[in-house]
């Protein structure tokens, strides 16, 4: 009896710094930080609006986007400038796991196919920015 109860609990030992020890390995793996596209888009009224290129647009993005993950944060033209002007349009925060996938989006024969109707149909700024990675 006294070995079985021995061997239980060098077995529950073993166990329990096995865990201890996959976790400590867990917490010192570098976290990768998420990237942002941020676009700020406007109705420019000097350029032809052609809202068929404008729709094709929303309708095939999505798709580009998914493809690396991305997730839409912010599709929204309710914006509160408290310092400096306001955007003329509409802000679009998308999120990725990092920064290579949302260059790997922006840059990708996808969303370059349909780029040009973005570019045709609206003024844009467009930035990409790393984010903070998790602790």
């Amino acid at each position: 009896m006294k070995t079985n109860l021995k061997m239980t609990l060098a077995v529950l030992a073993g166990f329990a710094i096995g865990t201890a020890a996959a976790q400590a390995i867990r917490g010192q793996q570098v976290k990768t930080a998420p990237a942002y596209v941020i676009a700020e888009v406007e109705k420019d009224p000097t350029k032809t609006q052609d809202p068929t290129a404008a729709q094709k647009y929303a309708e095939e993005a999505p798709k580009t986007i998914a493809a690396f993950g991305g997730r839409y944060l912010i599709v929204s033209d309710k914006v509160q400038a408290v310092e400096g002007e306001a955007p003329k349009g509409y802000i679009v925060v998308i999120a990725f796991d990092s920064l290579e996938k949302a260059r790997g989006w922006y840059y990708s024969p996808a969303y370059e196919a349909i780029k040009p109707l973005r570019q045709n149909s609206r003024k844009s700024r467009i930035l990409i920015i790393e984010g903070v990675a998790e602790q």
